[in-house]
């Protein structure tokens, strides 16, 4: 299990996690394109691989607002009952498709009002979506675990909202909470009330630092909000000098605050310039518990066997690497002990050995 280089096919025969996975950033083009036509919303193309190349190109401005600003078109698509059931399946079988065994999938439910639903409604939906995908998977022989992560946009102010769905769905399949969004000129801090409360209720979450903007967001999603996961956190750097870390990584590495990772995503919002030299590989050599993701797989183009496959090819990662960071995704997963402890277990450590 050292060789230095794994083929294609090996990688996507290894079973993965992926923690950071947005909903409306996964559609799939053809899918986009035929309920874009039901609901009248004008795409740039409505040729599905012409759309996805739209996206791909789209992303890679190397600029956070514009990377965001691509999803108009999916949440144009998310608003009715259909579309939310369509997608949430589809999400499942896709992943599967990719060799991934747990999964948590995140979005924001206050973006998907406008066809008429409640809060309340948009959740019940993604649920029924998603618990149909892992039923067919199951199905199948290839199951997938997903859980829910319900996102407040940092730029607004119903966090506090998002944070009662997440109480009140935490035992129909909602698993945590983050805060997403423009992370420059929107510090987690401003949804304090949220995170308190979703402490005193013993619901776990994450939020996204440490990708458009510095060690502060880090620092203040951390130590202000107290965040168990960090979304990206590319930036932690900053605070590491010639391997010697400084107060905030020395925290974040000792207490093994899972860094969710998404390389090509942060090369195309400019918060990393290569995959040679993505962070996530200092990081995982420095001993942070790092995990591997895919972010937005539509508007980045990608897959978790892509991911995985780039740092081989490109940053010298081994097959060690890529269960390291995958056993660091189970064990930082928003389930219980039990739970993870069985699918490092029974399921990701016997289906490395069998896939080499």
């Amino acid at each position: 299990m050292t060789a230095p280089r794994i083929d294609i096919e090996t990688i996507r025969r290894l079973p993965k996690a992926v923690l950071h996975d947005h909903l409306d950033g996964g559609l799939r083009p053809a899918t986009l394109v035929e309920l874009a036509d039901e609901v009248g919303h004008v795409l740039p193309t409505t040729d599905p691989q012409a759309l996805a190349d739209w996206y791909y190109e789209a992303a890679n401005s190397g600029d956070l607002v514009r990377y965001i600003a691509t999803f108009e078109h999916t949440l144009a698509v998310m608003q009715t009952r259909e579309g939310l059931l369509r997608t949430a399946e589809e999400y499942v079988l896709d992943l599967a498709a990719d060799g991934v065994v747990y999964g948590e999938v995140r979005y924001a439910p206050e973006l998907m009002l406008k066809g008429g639903l409640t809060l309340p409604e948009v959740v019940e939906t993604v649920q029924e979506g998603l618990a149909a995908g892992m039923a067919k998977t199951a199905a199948a022989g290839t199951p997938v675990r997903v859980g829910t992560l319900l996102c407040g946009m940092r730029m607004f102010d119903r966090s506090r909202e998002i944070a009662d769905l997440a109480v009140a769905f935490r035992d129909a399949g909602v698993v945590g909470f983050d805060i997403a969004g423009a992370e420059d000129g929107f510090p987690p801090a401003d949804h304090l009330a949220a995170f308190e409360y979703l402490r005193d209720e013993s619901v776990p979450f994450t939020i996204h630092a440490g990708e458009a903007y510095g060690l502060p967001s880090i620092h203040q999603a951390l130590q202000v909000c107290g965040a168990q996961r960090i979304g990206h956190g590319v930036r932690i750097t900053e605070d590491i000098v010639d391997d010697k870390l400084g107060r905030l990584a020395g925290w974040v590495r000792d207490r093994r605050i899972a860094l969710e990772m998404c390389p090509t995503s942060n090369l195309q919002t400019g918060a990393a310039s290569s995959i040679a030299g993505h962070p996530i590989t200092t990081l995982k050599d420095l001993g942070f518990r790092v995990t591997l993701n895919t972010d937005n797989r539509l508007v980045s183009g990608t897959t978790m066997t892509r991911e995985m496959s780039l740092l081989v090819e490109e940053a010298g990662w081994t097959v060690e690497d890529l269960r390291t960071v995958t056993v660091n995704a189970v064990k930082s997963a928003f389930i219980a002990f039990d739970e993870r402890n069985a699918l490092i277990r029974d399921v990701i450590l016997p289906g490395y050995e069998a896939a080499l």
